[in-house]
């Protein structure tokens, strides 16, 4: 519903207060009759034709019905109707509208609940249509978009519908055009803003998904493992016939492995890295060492059990 336009109600004091003026001023006998009649003829012609002023707005067209038939649109800008015999059945505006509609609980293709919320961009083509073809074009079109989406989401399934946004977009828009095209209606576009699916079902889809990056990451390193092992089976075969290159190899594994680093506590040298470095010598001694040690200890136990025997003796002599 359209408000009124201050220029109406500056229009009706324009002719009704001088009308008033012009009685007091040329009736030389004033009468209280007349110069009822007066006001009253005054008030009435002031009240015509500020209800035959009308102002349309730059974006509007304004439906005229003269005796209850259509005769034509007006505006924008100011225009005049012939008082109780044409009226504004309808201000249309022309500007694009944005209509939110939802679909609720409602099965898709797989048998999945599902809340779905979109917008609506639409604008009105042809006036004389969205006027006479329908009685309410505004409450027509949010219930054929609704019923609309409810079709698309019935012959959808879930990861079409969260995976394939633009495709649905495009095939709701198609639908709602194809309704409302009739009403004269122009849809411009239609957007999905939410789907929101039950709490358990996006548990187990969180589920799914966390299962599906472990299984990759698997993948991964035993991939990444099977290049490893390639990459080693390369360097043994470059190794084979180069015995100074796998001798500068096992010293510089060596080496990074007696760098100081922190929380090191022990190093493993492989028995065949030491033979290949002619490390031998050195472990040679070692295990000299050892057994000279393993010698003195057995010495020295057996040399105590001799002398155990002739302590015992000295005590009984006592």
């Amino acid at each position: 519903m359209k408000g009124q336009s201050p220029l109406r109600v500056l229009l009706f004091f324009l002719i009704f207060i001088p009308g008033i003026y012009l009685l007091y001023s040329y009736i030389l006998t004033p009468d209280q009759y007349i110069l009822l009649w007066g006001v009253i003829t005054s008030l009435v012609i002031a009240i015509l034709v500020a209800m035959a002023f009308n102002i349309a707005d730059q974006w509007e067209k304004a439906v005229i019905l003269r005796l209850g038939r259509y005769t034509g649109l007006r505006g924008p800008g100011p225009f005049f109707i012939i008082p109780l015999v044409e009226r504004v059945a309808y201000w249309i505006d022309l500007r694009i509208i944005t209509t939110t509609f939802k679909a609720e609980k409602t099965l898709t293709k797989d048998t999945v609940p599902v809340d779905v919320e979109a917008v609506l961009f639409w604008k009105v083509k042809d006036p004389q249509k969205a006027a006479l073809e329908v009685e309410n074009y505004q409450t027509a079109i949010s219930w054929a978009s609704q019923t609309a989406l409810r079709e698309v989401i019935g012959k959808s399934e879930l990861a079409e519908m969260l995976e394939g946004r633009e495709k649905l977009d495009a095939i709701l828009q198609k639908i709602i055009d194809l309704r409302t095209e009739q009403w004269g209606i122009n849809i411009s576009s239609v957007e999905i803003r939410d789907v929101i699916i039950p709490q358990e079902l996006q548990d187990a889809m969180s589920m799914q998904a966390q299962a599906e990056r472990e299984r990759q990451a698997r993948v991964i390193l035993g991939d990444s493992e099977r290049q490893v092992a390639e990459k080693f089976e390369e360097a043994a075969r470059t190794y084979q016939h180069n015995p100074v290159a796998l001798h500068l190899r096992a010293m510089n594994m060596l080496y990074e492995g007696l760098k100081i680093k922190e929380n090191t506590t022990m190093v493993i040298v492989p028995a065949s890295v030491l033979d290949t470095m002619s490390f031998g010598a050195t472990t040679g001694l070692t295990a000299l060492a050892k057994s000279v040690e393993a010698e003195r200890k057995k010495s020295a136990k057996e040399f105590g059990k001799e002398e155990n025997p002739v302590q015992e003796e000295g005590g009984r002599s006592g």
